[in-house]
């Protein structure tokens, strides 16, 4: 053969190799430029698949799916050296932490392995698209992927030297996904970049939540999520030294990225901030240069847990938002300067502000792990916080039980107490006082890896160096779930062969019957497992009635509320099989009864021992109302209870038939011409309105609403004359960005059952209104010694005290249900779902 043959066939086989390396941009895979029109899901899911078919470089891993069923994803890229590896990278850097390889502690009694930093690579992890209404992240994601696995990119190589990265694309793809199909089904030929343009105006719920109209990034730490507990669940199981989560905000703001503002919880490192800075500052080298506006250290802090920033911050990794301006920018927008923000702008920056991350943490691989090991070592051998253990008392196991659930979901240690005697911090008196320590209450030790986590959603009161904040201020657990607990300054001797699931699964056997045909059974009534009980006993067409007053029967005390299912009424062949599977199935324990002659109390034929009729149940929805509170609503029936309820948009109530239902629920929200005389006619007749947050503010001072509004002593409050420049701090002189507040609750009110006489709630603002008359009932009202934790307003905490949060108003055959504040606030503040459930079900007109 000659040699010029030789060269030439050399030729063909170098430019074939060449070929079959290459891999596509997004651009030439998806067939049009990146930034021209918006992705849908399924498509970005096929070049991440692409992409995993045709690179050596990365592994591709479904972590969970949403509720519609689309695909959660996350994609790790590393070295050739590292991606064979991936496993024991993971292993090793969770052992760095001090965590067994399952990233939770279900068996208390393995302590987890010795990790090594030697040679140990930086965990990076990128995640997009929380907000579905955010899109240009998501697209961005796709052009990061593939300027890591470009075979000809040297820069990127280098950089995952000593750098795994996890990319995930779309952390909200239902909400993505309605966001672009309106989008979609409303823009021209060509993108209007009019401000005013329907297209930049999206219809109601948006596409910023998910399917039930939650917030995903105010979820990481309370994962009441479907999506929230797949994706946080996996993330724990990696806890990665860098996180950042890629946002947008309003169109006319500049770009932001770390360092982040104040305020920032104390137990926020020197190292924490330092890198942020470190991070910052190489953004800012890129922006420089292309001349693209941002900020920094301002708006976004780092306090509230569970948004996309603190949570990896308070699990040791470096925590950040970057924010491009874009929300409602469609392909393309005007600005307020005039200048025409587009999508491919958008992408440009969250693209550059990627790679810049990525190149800066492999400049710092070994420091950030190094660092990394320090924050987990101090954890379990010196902790920061005052209190070093917390004893929760078992007063409520259903509620202890959901408690340990949540902590096993975040990492968090907690075993059994050992009978002591110890001095703490009671949450309830707010006083440090003597208590004791049983074997069935739960004791959470300060010295372990989850440490600064633990601290942060337990302690009674945060810590604020800046009132000034992006959310709420009070979340403590304790609180949250309604149950007494002290804070205690030394340690505190547990059961170590015990373990947080023996918490989470010791729930009380259903006991078993002494007698095979039992006159009646009685259940509880002191948390949600209970009212999903009652509905799966409605389910089955059983007839369940309640007490009104507490009694005592079968050599038991029953509390107002409790269940009784009766043989009488229930003719069912299969009854006791019935009651008792349900019972089984949802982990109650029923007493049987033998008579209906009681011990103490009424007897179970008396007048105050009423027949429970199932509520059919309407919940307003649509314009005007606040779709975070009709999705906690929503989640709460179809998820958590699994009781029906009919979704009607409040513009479509004028052409339903109201008698169709008993009870209407009308959450947070503006509404016009309410309330109809429709409505009020309804509820005359016998109906349930149940009003929430401003639309009980809507029914004050309304004809034949007995709410009204309180007045302010004003002359307490007086004007300091303060500067232009401290503008915005004046104005946080009226807002309450959540505060916890104990209310004396009357609980011999239906409204009340299954409560001590107080109740912690969650105020988001400062409304709070007279005392009502007689006639109605107070069932909730706060004093002026209220206040327990978070930041008030000087006015406002002049305004809340004596006055209503909760109410009653009778109204001819109906009845009318005020709840100033939201009880089921972001779905964590499991105290409050009782309430809303006797609201419903307990309250009768």
């Amino acid at each position: 053969m000659s040699k010029k043959l030789l060269l030439l066939l050399a030729g063909w086989i170098l430019a074939a190799s060449a070929l079959a390396q290459k891999i596509q941009s997004p651009s030439e895979f998806l067939g049009y430029e990146l930034g021209t029109q918006f992705t849908y899901h399924y498509r970005i899911l096929e070049y991440f698949k692409y992409i995993g078919a045709n690179s050596r470089q990365v592994k591709l891993v479904t972590y969970g799916s949403t509720n519609e069923g689309r695909p959660l994803i996350v994609m790790f890229i590393a070295s050739d050296q590292n991606i064979g590896r991936l496993e024991d990278i993971r292993k090793n850097n969770l052992a760095l932490a001090g965590m067994p390889p399952d990233s939770s502690f279900t068996n208390n009694r393995q302590p987890a392995p010795a990790g090594n930093t030697a040679n140990a690579p930086a965990i990076v992890w990128l995640s997009y698209n929380v907000h579905g209404n955010e899109p240009a992240s998501s697209e961005a994601a796709m052009q990061t992927l593939y300027d890591l696995v470009d075979p000809g990119n040297t820069q990127t190589k280098a950089w995952l030297k000593n750098t795994v990265v996890a990319i995930d694309p779309c952390l909200n793809p239902d909400g993505r996904e309605r966001y672009i199909n309106f989008y979609n089904s409303v823009k021209g030929i060509e993108p209007n970049p009019d401000p005013g343009s329907r297209e930049h105006s999206e219809s109601w719920p948006g596409g910023r939540v998910n399917h039930y109209y939650f917030d995903l990034n105010r979820d990481w730490a309370w994962q009441t999520q479907k999506e929230s507990r797949a994706r946080v669940g996996y993330f724990n199981s990696w806890l990665p030294q860098v996180h950042v989560d890629f946002h947008e905000q309003g169109y006319d703001s500049p770009y932001y990225f770390a360092p982040a503002a104040e305020p920032f919880h104390k137990d926020v490192t020197a190292w924490q901030k330092e890198f942020q800075t470190i991070i910052g500052k190489n953004n800012a080298k890129y922006f420089d240069k292309n001349g693209w506006l941002y900020f920094t250290k301002e708006e976004f802090d780092l306090l509230y847990p569970s948004y996309g920033d603190t949570y990896p911050i308070y699990n040791g990794s470096i925590g950040m938002t970057y924010e491009q301006g874009g929300i409602g920018g469609g392909l393309a927008i005007t600005t307020y300067n005039g200048d025409v923000l587009t999508l491919k702008d958008r992408i440009a920056h969250h693209h550059a502000t990627a790679l810049s991350t990525i190149e800066t943490v492999s400049a710092n691989a070994s420091r950030a792990v190094d660092e990394f090991k320090k924050y987990y070592d101090k954890s379990r051998s010196n902790p920061t916080s005052e209190y070093k253990a917390y004893v929760i008392k078992n007063d409520n196991q259903d509620k202890l039980a959901a408690l340990a659930d949540l902590l096993r979901r975040n990492g968090i240690q907690a075993q059994y107490g050992i009978v002591a005697h110890a001095k703490g911090y009671n949450y309830i008196s707010k006083k440090n006082e003597y208590f004791d320590v049983e074997p069935t209450d739960l004791v959470i030790s300060a010295y372990q890896p989850k440490s600064v986590l633990m601290h942060v959603l337990m302690e009674p009161k945060t810590f604020l160096a800046d009132s000034n904040t992006y959310d709420i201020t009070a979340w403590a657990l304790p609180y949250a779930y309604g149950l007494k607990t002290y804070g205690v300054k030394e340690q505190i001797r547990a059961d170590q062969k015990s373990s947080i699931n023996d918490v989470v699964l010791s729930q009380p056997p259903m006991q078993s019957a002494m007698f095979a045909h039992p006159y009646a059974y009685v259940s509880s009534w002191q948390s949600v497992n209970d009212v999903r009980y009652l509905a799966s006993l409605v389910k089955k067409g059983i007839k369940v009635r309640y007490a009104e007053t507490p009694f005592q029967a079968g050599g038991k005390q029953f509390g107002a509320g409790s269940l009784i299912i009766t043989r009488a009424g229930n003719n069912s062949g299969n009854f006791d099989a019935d009651v008792r599977r349900a019972a089984s199935d949802a982990d109650r324990q029923l007493t049987p009864l033998s008579t209906g002659f009681v011990d103490k109390g009424v007897d179970l034929g008396s007048g105050s021992v009423h027949y429970l009729k199932p509520p059919k149940v309407m919940l307003v929805s649509g314009e005007g109302t606040s779709s975070a509170n009709v999705g906690e609503i929503w989640q709460f029936f179809e998820q958590q209870i699994n009781y029906p309820v009919t979704l009607v948009n409040y513009k479509d109530t004028d052409d339903v038939k109201l008698n169709d239902f008993d009870v209407i629920v009308f959450p947070d929200g503006n509404y016009d011409d309410f309330p109809s005389e429709k409505l009020k006619g309804w509820i005359n007749n016998g109906g349930k309105l149940i009003a929430l947050g401003n639309a009980a503010a809507q029914l004050a001072g309304k004809k034949g609403f007995d709410i009204q509004k309180k007045d302010v002593d004003s002359a307490k409050v007086k004007s300091s004359g303060k500067p232009y420049a401290d503008r915005s701090r004046s104005a946080i002189e009226s807002t309450v960005p959540g505060a916890i507040y104990k209310i004396d609750l009357d609980n011999t009110h239906p409204l009340g059952f299954g409560y001590p006489d107080y109740y912690y709630t969650l105020k988001v603002n400062d409304d709070v209104y007279k005392l009502m008359d007689d006639g109605d009932w107070n069932v909730g009202t706060v004093r002026k010694d209220g206040y327990v934790a978070g930041f008030v307003g000087e006015k406002s905490l002049n305004k809340i005290k004596d006055g209503l949060l909760l109410g009653v108003q009778p109204m001819g055959r109906g009845c009318v249900v005020y709840m100033v504040d939201d009880p089921l606030f972001r779905s964590f503040w499991e105290n409050g779902k009782l309430l809303f459930a006797n609201a419903v079900f307990m309250v009768t007109p």
